[in-house]
């Protein structure tokens, strides 16, 4: 929506100079000013703040939405587009211990949704989704070459990547294949390309993000505390190699990458660690946090850490800037379960 540019912003001056001026404030003072300040913030002229987009799994369905950390309040994203309506499955009585995953990734200040399962046990999309919050709209992306579930997905400088997994049965050639989409390109020229394939299928076994690390992708192929393997794309070189020791032996639970720097969180003890590059070693910024025990995903940006508790009851915020870090707890919308965070620019909308 535009601003109301009939609605003073400043008295005394125009509304352009005003928007100058308004701009270096932090969206939270102004929200609490006056409603024409309010639909500034969200128009499309004023820079964007960062909110939480998140997977939610209700009864029966699954639902995605935003959470306004300005207005505190929760909204709700447009259906996607899917003909016939998208029925993506969590749990099934055939798999009583096994949950089902839904794989999504914020690209480019997107939400992309790359992987699931629907009736019958067969790959969700054939097409990744994809959601822009500066438009609030969904569209398609390339169509898969071999639409999969429990696979290796991440992306690195606005390419996505997508490894291994297993579509409606299990192929080893799949298993081992790697695949990008550069969202860099027009969208009249998306398209994937195979890239260089990985050595076995030992990646297939579960659904894995790789993260974006110093120039490189870097992934391991079991969640939690277990055994694993864990190697590391170079993108420039487009060759995979083995991840250092001091990296993988830290990789013990759910991480996130935030510019430069990498983070875990030990699920069992609720500590939260920052990978230091230099010395191959993990450092605890937060010993132990009743929290953070069993968080199932994190995401980061912004100076933030958000993860999903577990069971999907709340999400947890950790202000990482701050000395000592500060918790704060955001509660899900009634009666739904987070799958998954996300940190991205805010919708552009307001709301009376």
């Amino acid at each position: 929506m535009e601003v109301e540019f009939e609605s003073v912003l400043l008295p005394g001056l125009p509304n352009h100079l005003a928007h100058l001026c308004l701009s270096t404030l932090h969206p939270s003072v102004l929200y609490r000013v006056c409603r024409s300040w309010q639909r500034l913030i969200y128009s499309p002229s004023f820079p964007p703040f960062f909110s939480l987009y998140t997977v939610l799994f209700r009864p029966n369905s699954v639902e995605f939405c935003c959470f306004d950390p300005i207005s505190s309040k929760w909204r709700v994203l447009p259906t996607p587009p899917s003909e016939p309506p998208l029925s993506l499955i969590r749990r099934h009585p055939s798999f009583i211990s096994r949950i089902l995953p839904i794989q999504s990734l914020a690209v480019s200040g997107r939400l992309i949704l790359i992987s699931a399962t629907m009736n019958k046990f067969l790959p969700a999309f054939t097409h990744p989704l994809v959601f822009d919050p500066l438009s609030s709209n969904w569209s398609f992306g390339p169509p898969l070459s071999n639409p999969r579930r429990w696979c290796v997905a991440g992306s690195a400088r606005g390419a996505v990547y997508i490894a291994s997994g297993v579509g409606a049965q299990y192929n080893g050639d799949v298993a081992r294949s790697v695949e990008k989409w550069d969202m860099n390109k027009k969208v009249s020229d998306w398209n994937w390309e195979k890239m260089a394939s990985l050595k076995d299928g030992r990646f297939s076994r579960e659904a894995v993000e790789a993260l974006e690390y110093r120039g490189k992708l870097c992934t391991v192929n079991i969640n939690g505390k277990a055994s694993k393997d864990g190697i590391v794309y170079d993108f420039l070189t487009n060759q995979w190699e083995e991840m250092s020791r001091g990296m993988l032996a830290g990789w013990i639970g759910p991480a996130a990458v935030d510019g430069d720097f990498m983070y875990v969180v030990d699920q069992e003890n609720g500590s939260l660690s920052k990978y230091n590059a230099e010395n191959d070693c993990w450092e605890r910024l937060i010993n132990s946090s009743e929290h953070l025990k069993g968080a199932e995903h994190i995401a980061a940006g912004g100076g933030r850490v958000c993860a999903v508790c577990a069971g999907g009851g709340k999400i947890i915020v950790v202000d990482i800037l701050a000395t000592p870090a500060k918790i704060w707890v955001v509660s899900p919308p009634s009666e739904s379960e987070v799958i998954a965070v996300h940190i991205l620019p805010r919708m552009t909308h307001f709301e009376n």
